[in-house]
């Protein structure tokens, strides 16, 4: 008997919770326990959790509902309609990928290309506009974002040589709160912070420098791509600092859209009574970053605590949330080109 396609049957609609994905990674900390409502794993250094994730090497799993088990991108392709809504078949995969990072240690000195730098990108992959937001700032925090006014390759270059790279980067000491923008081609670095990162879905990292260190788990230095970094620098653009948001409902529920490109959308909303979230005919995605509260679709209501990442499908739409206290979530979109 041939099998029944999966495609042929309605998707069951409901906002989609996801399982971390804990990443170990030698600057890191144990931080995101106290962000996760999962335990991390053993007792080594967790830089990384991948909170939505659709590579085959990292792949989200649903942890909840009647897809549970599900991986994102099987639901992507199974049911590209319900999922995308007017965005399906615009993607091969699920075009962000986002993380919570703990730098308990000063992560490398890197770059990432951009999309049009075809040559440093394996087949697959995209390049990597970025972006964070503050959770948590402990008494070193550091963001290097950016080169110092007339900073050139070879100036660059010898001051990784001397060991001195940090004297031409453009720092500064971010707060709680604070959204940055890293677009691709921007040398950066972050320590001594708790962030929520969005990215384009990819993997693509080009290290100029790693402070000296070594891996403890190994005893060797990573290895840095010197030359690739080089080349994908952008040696115009000037040092990036904190975004100012923008207040768009102050009445109810505050929201605020922090950043907004090519490659995704990002707003914050703070409040307790009911209010909308979500959009029609295009996914959502929110991520709980303080308090809690329920989401309500049909009647039908669903919890929502701090470290929680939940994916709206397009066929869900508009819902409704709301906190006995107060929630602070993050609300992202998907890229709204054509």
């Amino acid at each position: 008997m041939p099998q029944r396609d999966s495609r042929m049957d309605p998707m069951p609609v409901y906002p989609l919770r996801f399982t971390p994905i804990c990443q170990y990674r030698p600057w890191g900390g144990r931080r995101l326990a106290d962000l996760l409502s999962a335990p991390l794993p053993g007792d080594d250094p967790i830089g990384e959790a991948w909170l939505l994730s659709d590579r085959e090497d990292h792949a989200s799993l649903v942890a909840n509902g009647p897809l549970e088990g599900q991986t994102l991108g099987q639901l992507l392709k199974h049911w590209p309609g319900p999922m995308m809504g007017k965005q399906a078949g615009r993607f091969q995969r699920f075009p962000l990928l986002l993380k919570f990072l703990d730098a308990q240690a000063t992560l490398s000195v890197q770059v990432h290309p951009s999309d049009r730098q075809k040559a440093y990108l394996p087949p697959g992959e995209s390049g990597k506009t970025e972006a964070w937001v503050v959770l948590e700032a402990g008494p070193e925090r550091i963001v290097y974002a950016g080169l110092k006014p007339g900073t050139t390759s070879a100036v660059l270059r010898q001051a990784i040589t001397d060991r001195r790279v940090a004297d031409q980067l453009a720092s500064f000491r971010p707060k709680v709160g604070d959204g940055i923008f890293i677009p691709a081609g921007t040398v950066h670095s972050l320590g001594d912070l708790v962030v929520f990162e969005v990215q384009e879905n990819s993997d693509v990292t080009f290290r100029l420098d790693d402070w000296g260190r070594a891996d403890p788990k190994t005893g060797l230095g990573r290895p840095l791509q010197l030359e690739q970094a080089l080349a994908c620098i952008d040696f115009q653009r000037g040092p990036s600092g904190p975004v100012v948001p923008v207040v768009e409902t102050a009445q109810g529920e505050l929201r605020e859209r922090i950043f907004l490109c090519e490659y995704f959308g990002l707003w914050r909303i703070h409040g307790a009574s009911p209010f909308q979230i979500g959009a029609v005919g295009t996914p959502r995605v929110l991520v709980c970053i303080a308090g809690d509260g329920r989401l309500e679709h049909d009647g039908v209501p669903y919890a929502i605590g701090r470290g929680d990442v939940l994916l709206l499908p397009a066929a869900l739409g508009v819902c409704s949330c709301s906190s006995s206290s107060t929630i602070t979530l993050l609300e992202l979109s998907l890229p709204e080109g054509v």
